[in-house]
């Protein structure tokens, strides 16, 4: 049965679901939720979460990747961001938190005029290092190339290759394209690339041999893509459709697992409990922790995007603040918007549709029920 819809007599589409638009039902058994696990694995190492930091200044520094660590997550560091570029980028987050709207996009535009320098990724990455804690660090795939090796020679744990949409072919007549295929070859740590948002692109980004692959673009909090370019993927079929894609290249490969990761859409405690139970192994959450207290942001948020020279695709948007990082991720919660304990209602969920562990999660049943609020 075809899910396509006519859009007019020249062309059709295929109909997607967003996390709001799906539902999980819960099953004949219930759990305990002290019996429920949510960790996870990657390559050889394990996380009591399964819980990525986003690559934003507005989240991620040294000191809060430390942090995150520390708690069980995975913190990202944005390795073009502002503590690449500058020795005490502080004063400079400070600003970008008080500037008017009307100003924000082309003070940052300056802000992040700044050349990047490949000992301050060094230092930074060290920092992470030193406080024993997993050391990841991005870059986008136009700047892979120029700094890899700097990341690697300050002893990275994971490598995280992330744009607005990655393809394991892309073709330019104005310069060489980063070979995906054998720069992951050459490397000896795991890379996680994305996004992307079809079986397809998904398919030939794992037979690149990477690790991970990041699903989604367009559907952040901080992000306009749709606005600007018309590009979107609602999340739920993406990680769906992504899954798909893991299961075939498992079959297709003899038995080597890529984890998929769901980048996008994820700024609640339902939203991450939906994206697993479509098929993600773990999630990237930018919006969701930048409301922390100790975040760099101060309450904004902000992407890579959002300064972008030629063609901003996001802005600088105000989320709040809800709480630390320890109550965004464990509570205590006084509030019941899905902002606090993301994790605690993870493991309830999982509790209430009866599974164990993440991967159990994966096999919930789904109903398409659009969500109405009052």
């Amino acid at each position: 049965m075809s899910n396509e819809i006519e859009i007019g007599r020249g062309k059709r589409g295929r109909r997607a679901y967003s996390f709001d638009d799906i539902a999980i039902v819960p099953s004949r058994r219930t759990r305990d939720p002290k019996d429920v696990s949510v960790s996870w694995q990657i390559d050889a190492f394990h996380f009591e979460t399964p819980i990525i930091a986003a690559p934003m200044d507005s989240v991620m520094s040294p000191a809060t990747a430390i942090a995150l660590g520390k708690l069980g997550g995975l913190g990202v560091l944005d390795l073009e961001g502002l503590w690449t570029r500058y020795e005490d980028p502080q004063p400079l987050l400070d600003e970008i938190a008080s500037l008017d709207d009307a100003r924000a996009t082309t003070r940052m535009q300056e802000i992040y005029s700044e050349p990047i320098k490949g000992e301050l990724i060094k230092a930074r990455l060290k920092e992470i290092r030193d406080a024993g804690v997993v050391v990841a660090g991005a870059l986008t795939p136009q700047r892979t190339q120029e700094f890899y090796a700097d990341v690697l020679a300050a002893g990275v744990d994971l490598f995280v290759i992330r744009g607005t949409t990655v393809s394991a072919e892309h073709v330019s007549a104005n310069a060489e394209p980063l070979n995906l295929k054998r720069f992951i070859y050459e490397l000896d740590v795991p890379v996680i690339v994305g996004g992307a948002a079809t079986y397809q692109a998904a398919l030939h980004l794992m037979r690149t041999g990477a690790a991970g692959v990041l699903v989604g673009f367009g559907g952040g909090a901080a992000h306009t893509t749709r606005t600007t370019l018309g590009i979107h993927a609602p999340m739920a079929s993406a990680v769906a459709d992504v899954a798909a894609a893991r299961r075939d290249y498992l079959d297709e490969s003899g038995g080597r697992y890529v984890h998929v990761i769901a980048d996008g859409a994820i700024g609640r405690s339902g939203d991450l409990v939906k994206a697993v139970a479509c098929g993600a192994d773990a999630v990237m959450v930018g919006a969701a922790l930048a409301r922390a207290t100790d975040a760099p942001g101060k309450g904004f948020h902000w992407g890579s995007e959002a300064h972008h020279l030629q063609l901003p695709r996001g802005h600088r948007v105000e989320v709040g603040q809800a709480g630390t990082f320890e109550q965004i991720l464990f509570g205590p919660s006084d509030r019941a918007d899905g902002t606090l304990n993301l994790v605690g209602a993870l493991r309830r969920s999982m509790a209430t549709t009866g599974y164990s562990d993440l991967k159990e999660l994966q096999r919930v049943e789904v109903v398409v029920s659009p969500y109405q609020p009052h």
